[in-house]
């Protein structure tokens, strides 16, 4: 947890920690919501499916690391085993012997932890890695349709598109995004989402795990009952790393409430102070 603590730390966790302001969105009950007979959302009840067949991922989520964190209600348990859990902090906290980092790559990785990670694009309200999204502790909101999943994420106001139309990933030397290129398909219950065109420099968390241009991101989406998804993420980067990895973070469903507005670079006095050694 020390390493939160840093100057990228501080920042995604205060408004992450932030109370919800008043005048938003009041109080509006989730319609379909399964409840127990007092009432309460029932998270174990089985995960809703769409029109035609597949998993309803459709909803407000956030990481189950945030619940413990606050000290609130136990969160509902994942399932057990799998790869080992990802952090806010370190995607490789699971991994005894680190991440398989390229020599420069663990240089560089050095070298941003000992800067107080004053370089990570969250600090300065640019888009963070998909990694770092995954595992904020601002929620993001899906929004499922047959051609297209949507996640808008409240942190720095992210969009992001997952074409689920059959269309390829580009192969026309495209231009490098932020959060790439993602298309994704129905493997069974589990919707696997496959992103390239990176670009280059990114970071995976707030430590800078590196991501490169060279890139290739494997998510499996699987929505284990009406409460809990779990996200298994390989990072297949030649460039950065001897070999593919997979972490997986769990989420949680918000029910009967919305995300706020979050501007980040709205009035922002924090790059100033942000400083290395």
């Amino acid at each position: 947890m020390n390493r939160l603590l840093t100057a990228t730390g501080v920042l995604a966790f205060v408004a992450g920690m932030s109370p919800s302001l008043s005048a938003q969105w009041p109080s509006y009950p989730t319609p379909g919501v399964p409840r127990t007979p007092e009432g309460q959302p029932n998270p174990s009840a089985p995960a809703p499916k769409t029109a035609d067949g597949k998993p309803e991922l459709t909803g407000i989520w956030e990481p189950t690391w945030i619940i413990e964190f606050r000290k609130q209600t136990p969160a509902p348990s994942p399932t057990v085993g799998g790869p080992p859990a990802a952090t806010f902090a370190n995607i490789g906290a699971g991994f005894p012997e680190g991440l398989p980092l390229q020599p420069w790559a663990a240089d560089l990785l050095k070298k941003r932890k000992e800067e107080n990670s004053k370089d990570n694009p969250d600090a300065h309200c640019l888009p963070m890695g998909l990694t770092q999204f995954h595992l904020h502790p601002q929620p993001r909101k899906i929004i499922q349709t047959p051609a297209v999943i949507v996640i808008l994420y409240e942190g720095n106001a992210g969009i992001r598109q997952i074409f689920t139309d059959d269309r390829p990933l580009p192969n026309n030397d495209p231009q490098p995004w932020w959060y790439g290129y993602s298309v994704g398909k129905w493997d069974g219950d589990t919707l696997v989402v496959e992103t390239t065109g990176f670009r280059d420099g990114g970071w995976l968390d707030i430590w800078g795990s590196p991501l490169t241009d060279a890139a290739k991101m494997t998510e499996r989406f699987r929505r284990v009952n009406y409460g809990i998804m779990e996200i298994d993420v390989t990072i297949d980067d030649p460039k950065a790393y001897t070999k593919p990895f997979t972490v997986r973070v769990n989420h949680r469903l918000i029910v009967d409430n919305e995300m706020i507005e979050f501007i980040c670079n709205e009035n922002n006095k924090d790059p100033q102070h942000m400083v290395g050694k």
